[in-house]
């Protein structure tokens, strides 16, 4: 399929401001996505072309959690291994059912999460020895998050990388920036599991996808810096704004 400048320039500074979300809080795709699909290519090739620019955007994320070591190494391969099961999983089955059911179901989950985040404290629970959190319920949660949201991740995409923040904070009561780090080695493997079933069905335009993963690199290395600086206080009110712009575009997209 073949793309012009002008859809580069509506896409470039669109995928930028979603690698700096991503960094953050996750749900990066939640401006991603739309801003292939607002360039007018259709939603399969939207969702495998944006995977290569989040794939680039999040090695570079998941690079600097790893180095400050906010990444634990068994949890971490744990999920990432479910996490290419669930992912190539929900690729294969969006290429074949239409995600309408999906956006009905996010009307009523989406701000019930958000009464979640605002209410909960475990997002603002600075970095402490996370060893003690670490045990066989942390394992069976992550392998479940990853599962699970891994399959969301390659059949759709957008918020993942929020809800897995969500579940690892609050369900296996990891620190934010460990949870963010295990998000972070959890999101990378889905993007390349699920680039993988796209590419091999065609609904990847390649190098549109690594000139806007420029641009996610950057967004991501920003945001990642930021992540650094702010703490866990900076995760709660950009996750609350995600998911309102996420619950509107579910909206948008049923009224549409």
């Amino acid at each position: 399929m073949s793309w012009n400048l002008s859809q580069l320039f509506i896409i470039c500074p669109l995928i930028f401001i979603g690698g700096v979300i991503d960094a953050i809080g996750g749900g990066g795709g939640l401006i991603t996505l739309p801003a292939f699909l607002i360039a007018g290519f259709p939603v399969h090739v939207s969702i495998g072309t944006n995977k290569v620019s989040s794939a680039m955007g999040t090695s570079i994320a998941f690079y600097k959690f790893m180095r400050d070591g906010y990444m634990p190494f068994k949890l971490s391969l744990c999920g990432i291994i479910f996490a290419l099961i669930g992912s190539s999983l929900g690729a294969r089955t969006a290429l074949l059912i239409s995600d309408y059911a999906f956006k009905i179901l996010m009307l009523a989950i989406l701000p019930i999460t958000a009464f979640y985040v605002f209410r909960s404290q475990n997002l603002l629970r600075e970095e402490r020895n996370s060893q003690d959190y670490i045990n066989t319920k942390t394992y069976i949660i992550c392998i479940l998050v990853a599962l699970f949201m891994g399959f969301y991740d390659g059949f759709y995409g957008p918020g993942a990388g929020t809800f897995m923040l969500l579940l690892l904070a609050g369900a296996a009561k990891l620190s934010v920036q460990k949870a963010n780090g295990v998000t972070k080695a959890i999101n990378f493997a889905t993007n390349i599991a699920a680039i993988t079933v796209y590419f091999m069905n065609g609904k990847v335009i390649l190098p549109l996808g690594v000139t806007a993963g420029i641009f996610s690199i950057a967004g991501n290395y920003i945001g990642a810096r930021f992540f650094e600086r702010g703490g866990a206080k900076a995760v709660r009110p950009v996750i609350l704004i995600v998911l309102s712009i996420f619950f509107v575009r579910v909206i948008y997209d049923l009224v549409m």
